[in-house]
């Protein structure tokens, strides 16, 4: 079953946002850091630092990146899911987040969001829905239809997923995150068994109309991401950005 979501209502999307009970967001500026198509491992490397720096007090941050292709499986993942991507040359990772197998690839943009879920909502629930609601604003704003399916983390556009969500959490920051299929090369996924659910279609921006380039897409990340979670703006990253690759 599809469930659409309203995604044009500012009201929806500020309550949704600012939920956290001291509304510790309304007074912050989350820091973004831009890069273009980064290894796996070198993101992995840089999360790790970023989380470091929040749980030692540091600001929230948001790193939105493309990766070279990569086949990741959750910690508690089925390796049955990853079907024949053994056979591919495609690197296989082993990831600390939640969920199934998945494919990361050119034409998608992934974001790391590092947060301190305690001075927003300790609600692991809560920051899943939000960060949905985020992906559904997104291809909305750029005229195609998502919502929710019952039981199913990620965004659906009717029968197709459009966006997975696969978080991890250490003493309530954030890492890992989020990856919105834009450009129409899903041709990574058909080894696996995508968040293990057989006979899954995955779709994109491009596929159902919209958009094919991830650097326009960006913007309306940056945007929503900063609406639904209420912070008061954004700046820069200050810490330096992994060096991209070609």
């Amino acid at each position: 079953m599809f469930v659409p979501t309203e995604h044009r209502d500012p009201a929806r999307l500020h309550t949704l946002g600012t939920a956290g009970k001291h509304r510790a967001t309304a007074r912050m500026q989350l820091e973004i850091g831009i890069a273009g198509r980064v290894d796996y491992q070198q993101a992995l490397v840089w999360q790790e630092g970023l989380v470091a720096r929040r749980l030692a007090g540091g600001s929230d941050a948001l790193v939105l990146l493309q990766h070279p292709p990569v086949y990741t499986l959750g910690r508690g993942g089925d390796p049955r899911h990853l079907g024949g991507a053994g056979t591919t040359g495609v690197p296989i990772v082993r990831a600390q987040r939640g969920g199934q197998a998945t494919y990361h690839g050119p034409g998608q943009l992934v974001g790391y969001p590092v947060l301190g879920l305690r001075d927003i909502r300790p609600d692991v629930g809560w920051y899943v829905r939000a960060l949905e609601e985020v992906l559904i604003g997104v291809v909305g704003d750029l005229g195609v239809p998502a919502g929710r399916r019952p039981g199913l983390p990620g965004v659906w556009c009717d029968g197709r997923k459009i966006a997975s969500v696969g978080v991890a959490i250490r003493r309530w920051v954030t890492w890992h995150g989020f990856a919105l299929n834009v450009g129409k090369d899903l041709s990574g996924f058909a080894a696996i068994t995508p968040c293990g659910i057989t006979g899954v279609e995955m779709t994109s921006i491009e596929g159902e109309g919209g958009p094919g380039d991830v650097r326009a897409v960006i913007p309306f990340v940056v945007s929503r991401f900063v609406s639904v979670f209420g912070y008061a703006g954004w700046r820069s990253l200050e810490e330096s950005l992994p060096e991209a690759t070609a």
